[in-house]
């Protein structure tokens, strides 16, 4: 389900603040990118797999941390997909 918005301004400087606004966004999109990547990362180095091995294949009675290392680490990888899925969609903008 995508939602568009069409924003008719009567003045440049409206639409540059809202294009601003928007960019701003993005780069946060961005940054949270980079965050869970970095996350998904250190999961990936401490259990030597990748996260599709681990949602495939592993349960929380494979890991240190148990459950609630398994709850966090599929949440990232979960948290990541909406989150490039979102700046996608950004960009089609």
């Amino acid at each position: 389900m995508s939602i568009h918005f069409v924003i008719e301004m009567p003045r440049e400087q409206t639409a540059q603040s809202v294009m601003r606004v928007l960019e701003s966004y993005k780069a946060r999109l961005r940054n949270s990118v980079e965050r869970t990547r970095r996350r998904l990362a250190d999961f990936e180095t401490r259990y030597q797999v990748t996260t599709s091995h681990f949602l495939k294949k592993m349960t929380a009675e494979d890991l240190a941390g148990g459950d609630l290392e398994y709850v966090e680490w599929a949440g990232e990888a979960k948290l990541l997909a909406g989150l490039e899925d979102e700046l996608a969609a950004r960009r089609r903008m």
